[in-house]
């Protein structure tokens, strides 16, 4: 609303002080005084507000305004006439309000501050919304879902999630999007990245890219979780972490009913009941139902290992395989069985072991009938079927029906053990032979006989001992 004086407030003073006096005489005619028009027109406008009435209406579009001079604004959208410009950058505006607001980028200027921490705004709008933050006010709510908002636009934003409007669409390839602000990051066309930093000089298109990458070269993790202590670059991350403690999964699939903490999982885990694989290897032509499954997979080509451990160099091609490895180092194992207590390293590990309690076996062999706890079994089994072996040793030829059987193979060509004991020094190829051995230290024999009870440092000794009680003989005898 215009308020010619101003506020509510201003009108109420001047009104009181236009008050007639008992010793004036009552019967002036004050109709013709411009202050008088004033107030009653200020009044009349704020009486709006109570009464709803909207007497100013648009002959394009049919909306309704308060005021002529609102009215006048809303017009210049259908017009595009934008008559204030920013004479440092160019950029123009329906009103005079906006481009001062805007003049502020220029200036720095953030004259509206809030008084808990200090922290200031260009606007004043900006500094509520920022003040509920403290409060914890979340004054807008869904009328579908009940969620609540601290600001409007977050709420009309949500509810396109139950609508499916879209409203921001791409005039090059028609894809829609909830937000301006996905339609100006799925700018994929141009290729512009206008936001460079100045350290490593990585581009990004939106500047909270940049800001958020700026955080791996300081270090910065502002936004902490109040239950464990762990701390984020960005919001998104930590609102997507305090769903490991609440349990919360708000997106479900509407075809099998599974749940996910995120909109990227449900949207991957879509397209195994549609079958779309929409991200396709130049080099070999296998499909992929995400473009990160493609980008890990692309490195199988190149051999890039991006992620290093900075403790023994060891490099990876995802950073969740090296976070996994610094475990090594730090022996930190997050993941235990509420059954038993045994510790894991990763959440992967765990659920296989659990497996183990719960006698499940989700994955069948369509030709064999065998049922194997983890998919990856499956599909090396399927392999014997098959008689499919894709890993080949580049230097003997020699193939091989798992990635691990391979790495195996090849220390037999460079020689490598890199498995130690602390002990003796002894090395080994692999971690279950290191295992076996430190038994000859410890004296640990974990397999014992349930006929007579004698133990055995290995499952295979302990099969050849129980054959003395069954009679059977090997087979090759």
């Amino acid at each position: 609303i215009v308020d010619p004086l101003g506020s509510l407030n201003n009108i109420t003073m001047l009104m009181r002080q236009r008050r007639v006096s008992p010793h004036q005489n009552t019967s002036r005619n004050t109709s013709g005084d411009p202050q008088e028009r004033n107030l009653t027109a200020a009044l009349t406008l704020h009486q709006r507000t109570h009464t709803g009435e909207k007497s100013h209406s648009c002959d394009q579009c049919g909306k309704s305004f308060t005021t002529s001079s609102n009215l006048t604004i809303h017009q210049r959208t259908h017009t595009g006439d934008k008559s204030f410009s920013c004479n440092q950058c160019g950029k123009s505006y329906l009103r005079l309000k906006s481009l001062k607001v805007h003049m502020r980028i220029h200036t720095g200027e953030k004259p509206y501050s809030c008084d808990q921490c200090g922290k200031s705004f260009v606007q004043s709008s900006d500094l509520t919304v920022h003040q509920r933050t403290h409060t914890g006010e979340k004054p807008f709510s869904c009328d579908q879902c009940g969620k609540t908002f601290i600001a409007s636009s977050n709420l009309t934003i949500h509810q396109r999630t139950h609508t499916g409007e879209k409203p921001y669409s791409c005039n090059q390839c028609g894809k829609s999007f909830i937000t301006s602000s996905q339609l100006t990051s799925h700018q994929i066309h141009t290729g512009e990245k206008p936001y460079s930093c100045g350290q490593c000089g990585k581009r990004f298109t939106q500047s909270t890219g940049l800001i958020s990458h700026q955080r791996i070269h300081t270090g910065d993790k502002p936004y902490s979780c109040d239950q464990c202590g762990k701390s984020f670059t960005t919001s998104s991350t930590l609102t997507l972490h305090l769903r490991i403690h609440t349990g919360e999964k708000p997106y479900s699939c509407g075809q099998c009913g599974k749940r996910f903490t995120q909109s990227t999982g449900l949207i991957s885990h879509q397209r195994i009941h549609t079958g779309d694989k929409s991200y396709c290897c130049d080099q070999c032509e296998k499909s992929f139902t995400t473009s990160v499954s493609l980008t890990l997979h692309q490195r199988i080509h190149t051999g890039e290992k991006p992620y290093s451990c900075g403790q023994c160099g060891k490099s990876f091609g995802q950073s969740g395989n090296l976070t996994v490895h610094q475990r090594i180092h730090t022996g930190d194992k997050p993941y235990s069985c509420d059954q038993c207590g045994k510790r894991f390293t990763t959440s992967v590990s765990l659920t296989v072991h659990q497996r183990i309690h719960t006698g499940e076996k989700s994955y069948s062999c369509g030709q064999c009938g065998k049922s194997f706890g983890q998919s990856g079994n499956l599909t090396v089994h399927q392999r014997i079927h098959t008689g499919e072996k894709p890993y080949s040793c580049d230097q003997c030829g020699k193939s091989f029906t798992t990635s691990g059987s391979l790495t195996l193979h090849q220390r037999i060509h460079t020689g490598e053990k890199p498995y130690s004991c602390d002990q003796c020094g002894k090395s080994f190829t692999t971690s279950g032979s290191l295992t076996l051995h430190q038994r000859i230290h410890t004296g640990e024999k974990s397999y014992s006989c349930d006929h007579c009870g004698k133990s055995f440092t290995t499952s295979g000794s302990l099969t050849v001992h129980q054959r003395t009680h069954t009679g059977e003989k090997p087979r090759n005898l």
